[in-house]
């Protein structure tokens, strides 16, 4: 079963945020985080590959999973990327680890973004995912990427509309808005997908969700128009991965658009869709060893 060698921890936050996830195996410290709609079960075809060289910890966002739910607020700042990297970085610190690796897919890969900008101390080399820059994603949207992202524009909704109509049938959100991508719902192992599902059934869960997207669309958008206006950038390395039947290769130029925000870009596509982790793991974990192992213990 995956993740059977890991220990499951669950750490509270300064801000009393509960955050759960798994920790595994030994060497470096690698983050690892999920995304929309899912947990850490994305990790479950790498981890135990990653567990031979890297101390893995795979955490489930706030909002996400078994993690904490809290209510929105009015400006979204609950769930502003920076609130969430910053839950991060503590749990990180629990365990020791004042400097670290990460790779993220998805929403953890903004929230990474967020990190490695707010906590430059804290980010060694940063991996993410089959995302573009949220803001250049924003302002550059067009037809094409608004119909194969309509979630973007459905989540961000005022409550309670998209709560109410996802909650109607939460399983069904997730069949569809996972299963219409390049691959269906085949890349997603039986376990997973069920824990996918289940997680979204949790009291709050739809809730937090669209919060994240209400986030990215408002707060978020002014703390990155805020560190473009003083030039502040990504530092350390970066590594951007995306799949070549995904949105992000036929929308964007995810190496143009990082290297606006970053001083450090190298990337590629991978042979998948969208869900790299679940659908290109051994490509991905050969990419991670390859990139993370060169900062050394």
């Amino acid at each position: 079963m995956p993740f059977d060698a890991f220990t499951p921890f669950t750490v509270r936050t300064a801000s009393g945020i509960d955050i759960y996830g798994m920790k595994g195996g030994k060497g470096p410290p690698l983050l690892l985080l999920h995304g929309h709609p899912q947990t850490h079960m994305i990790w479950h075809r790498c981890a135990d590959e990653l567990a031979k060289h890297f101390t893995v910890i795979a955490t489930d966002l706030r909002g996400y999973g078994a993690s904490s739910k809290p209510a929105g607020d009015p400006a979204h700042a609950t769930y502003s990327k920076r609130a969430m990297a910053a839950d991060q970085v503590e749990v990180m610190r629990h365990f020791g680890h004042a400097r670290f690796l990460v790779c993220a897919h998805n929403r953890g890969a903004r929230v990474a973004h967020r990190m490695a900008l707010d906590h430059p101390e804290a980010v060694d080399r940063l991996m993410l995912l089959d995302i573009a820059p949220t803001l250049s994603m924003y302002e550059q949207t067009d037809r094409a990427f608004a119909t194969a992202y309509f979630h973007w524009f459905f989540l961000i909704q005022p409550a309670p509309l998209p709560e109410s109509l996802i909650g109607a049938n939460t399983d069904l959100y997730i069949e569809r808005v996972m299963g219409n991508r390049h691959a269906g719902l085949a890349p997603f192992a039986p376990e997973a997908l069920a824990a996918y599902h289940a997680a979204l059934r949790q009291p709050g869960a739809v809730h937090a969700m669209c919060e994240d997207y209400r986030a990215s669309a408002t707060i978020d958008l002014e703390h990155d128009r805020a560190d473009i206006e003083r030039g502040h950038k990504v530092g350390c390395p970066l590594r951007i991965l995306w799949g070549e039947q995904g949105v992000i290769g036929r929308c964007f130029d995810a190496l143009a658009e990082w290297r606006k925000v970053a001083r450090d870009v190298s990337g590629r596509s991978l042979a998948c869709g969208h869900y790299i982790p679940e659908e290109a793991s051994e490509d991905l974990v050969k990419e991670m060893l390859a990139f993370f192992e060169a900062s050394g213990p």
